[in-house]
């Protein structure tokens, strides 16, 4: 009989793919995920935003992406219980916030670029950061570090019209933040419905790490983050 003709070896985009397959199914296989959810109105925060970009040229203005970014990491100072690793049975926290990106490749798949040190920059500094690692990951130029310790990741589908993103979480980090579409929504203010751009913010958070009570409370500060933006 002819002998077997060997497997041609798996492309890039199905090595990728295999990859992502085995550790989300570890994720939700290891993981006891729980899940929060809360809308922002942001509509001050981008008026602000859009004064602040008012006659730059485009490679200085900021996006909300990064605004967006920022308070996730000044939100994260206050609760360290979803900021690090779980490894080896127990959680081990990290000083630092580095933010994994969720970022989608043309030719399918996701890689997730690391924004190191969020909390300690400025808006234009991690505007900066964020483009220039974003460029890296759409170009397939990432470095080893642009991927090697993030100690959270935020997935950003507002772009693509989500509404609400429920995320599955990277391990062994202990949380995923999910940002949805920022769109005119009706809102109450003063006792009067009126028309103010909102987002919706969710959060996958890892039972054995954190419970409810700092999901909610991490929220919170990040709901009232978005609604009183630092801008420069």
């Amino acid at each position: 009989s002819a002998a077997a003709q060997p497997s041609a070896p798996p492309s890039p985009q199905e090595a990728m793919r295999a990859a992502i397959a085995a550790a989300m199914a570890r994720s939700k296989r290891e993981i006891p995920h729980y899940y929060l959810g809360c809308e922002a109105v942001v509509e001050p925060a981008l008026q602000s935003l859009e004064a602040f970009n008012a006659g730059r040229p485009v490679a200085e203005r900021l996006l909300f992406a990064a605004l967006a970014l920022r308070a996730v990491a000044l939100a994260l100072r206050d609760a360290p219980e979803l900021n690090g690793r779980f490894v080896d049975g127990r959680f081990e926290p990290s000083s630092a916030i580095h933010l994994g990106v969720v970022t989608a490749l043309r030719g399918g798949g996701l890689v997730v670029p690391t924004v190191h040190d969020a909390d300690r920059l400025t808006l234009p500094e991690l505007m900066r950061e964020l483009h220039q690692a974003l460029t890296r990951a759409r170009s397939g130029q990432l470095r080893s570090s642009d991927l090697a310790d993030s100690t959270v990741t935020v997935s950003n589908l507002g772009d693509l019209g989500t509404d609400m993103v429920y995320g599955v979480i990277y391990p062994p980090q202990v949380a995923l933040i999910g940002l949805g579409r920022v769109a005119p929504r009706p809102v109450v203010q003063d006792g009067a419905i009126v028309a103010a751009r909102t987002v919706h913010l969710s959060l996958a958070a890892d039972h054995r790490a954190s419970d409810g009570l700092i999901g909610a409370r991490f929220l919170a500060a990040l709901q009232r983050r978005l609604g009183q933006p630092e801008l420069p």
